[in-house]
């Protein structure tokens, strides 16, 4: 079965074109009639969103999530404890995206595909629809915590279908079904395969402003989990060669199977983290 899960991972599929950020305004392509920017991010906030990076582009994602806010002072509002994630994205063509990250959460490297299906186009398809899949090790595990540890305990997978439609001008919706699957779970009566399915909206408030939202259901959490699904809120404003998403979300982890299976936060106490993302293109 986890000979399965990497068999999934390595069968991508290449398809049609991206805009180069630099050049993308928030209309339709007049030629032929394709939805362009139903997100400037190459994230909602938490979740992939359907952008890809342009051909022969490099892009840096620099992501921050300072600790919960709920401790004040104490913590200096989460500064203290605070993770980091470096998240690399190259286009091989205009439609197939590859990249490699390292996160700060559980000392998680990943290395991922995005490629585009589909594109809402004018009188054609009504939706744009955009594969992703990782797989990631999780190098925090120790065995003097769990002394059968074994390297295969240490991955993880994830596999999403990523579909938008860009509404109108100034609204955006998109479904992320999801399938993530780790070997190792911290709850004994929590399947290592998960499914969840993630819900995201941008509203554009002005040419360099939109208020971005995502939720993620998780539809086999175990009974007795301490986990919440995780719900991000937050604003992205575009700079010419960078987004900037500031925003506060219930989950400090930034990859998939870390905000879908351990978020811990809940905004009813004020348990929540304040964090960005930064995306640079080179």
């Amino acid at each position: 079965m986890k000979n399965l899960f990497i068999l999934i991972f390595l069968i991508p599929i290449l398809t049609v074109a991206q805009d180069d950020l630099l050049n993308e305004i928030d209309t339709e392509d007049t030629n032929n009639a394709y939805a362009t920017a139903a997100f400037k991010g190459l994230k909602v906030v938490n979740f992939e969103s359907t952008k890809l990076v342009a051909k022969q582009e490099f892009t840096l994602i620099v992501s921050h999530r300072f600790g919960s806010i709920e401790n004040g002072f104490d913590s200096f509002f989460g500064l203290d404890d605070a993770v980091t994630r470096l998240n690399f994205v190259y286009g091989i063509s205009d439609g197939f995206n590859v990249g490699v990250s390292r996160s700060s959460f559980q000392k998680i490297y990943q290395a991922s595909v995005k490629y585009r299906l589909l594109r809402q186009q004018e009188n054609g398809c009504p939706f744009t629809i955009v594969g992703f899949n990782a797989v990631l090790i999780n190098t925090a595990l120790e065995k003097d915590n769990l002394p059968k540890l074994e390297f295969i305990d240490r991955l993880g997978y994830t596999t999403q279908l990523i579909i938008s439609r860009k509404v109108n001008t100034n609204f955006s919706v998109e479904l992320a079904p999801t399938f993530f699957h780790d070997n190792y779970v911290q709850q004994n009566n929590q399947d290592n395969s998960q499914f969840a399915l993630g819900l995201g909206t941008r509203y554009k408030l002005s040419k360099r402003w939109s208020i971005n939202a995502d939720y993620g259901w998780h539809l086999n959490r175990a009974d007795n989990s301490p986990f919440k699904n995780p719900l991000s809120i937050g604003f992205d404003l575009e700079t010419g060669g960078h987004v900037f998403q500031m925003h506060f979300s219930n989950a400090q982890a930034m990859n998939a199977n870390g905000f879908l299976g351990q978020a811990t936060g809940d905004w009813t106490d004020g348990n929540i983290y304040f964090g960005f993302n930064l995306s640079r293109v080179f």
